[in-house]
C-alpha cells in the first residue's frame, strides 16, 4: 500500500473506539533497508494550549494495527497503555 493511501485515515483505537486523529496528524517511523513501516508516532493532545507547552507523543507498532479500511485505521491498544 502506498503513503500516499493511508494520507487522511482516521485513527481509532481498541477496544475503547477512542478517536487519536489523522494520519495526517502523526509520523511514521520507517524501516531504512526495508521501507516497511515500524510504527506510527501519534502525538498527543490534551487540549489546545498543551500545543504550545508539553508535547507528549504515542508510538505504536505496526504490529498493533488490526484493520485498514477505507476510511480508518484499527489499531489494539490492549495492555499498552495501562
Amino acid at each position: 500500500m502506498r503513503l500516499s493511501k493511508l494520507y487522511g485515515k482516521e485513527i481509532v483505537t481498541l477496544p475503547d473506539c477512542e478517536r487519536l486523529g489523522y494520519l495526517g496528524d502523526c509520523d511514521m517511523l520507517i524501516d531504512n533497508e526495508t521501507g516497511k513501516i515500524k510504527s506510527l508516532i501519534i502525538p498527543e493532545s490534551k487540549g489546545f494550549f498543551s500545543f504550545f507547552i508539553d508535547k507528549r507523543y504515542l508510538e505504536i507498532p505496526w504490529e498493533r494495527i488490526k484493520k485498514v479500511g477505507n476510511d480508518m485505521i484499527i489499531i489494539d491498544l490492549a495492555n499498552i497503555l495501562k
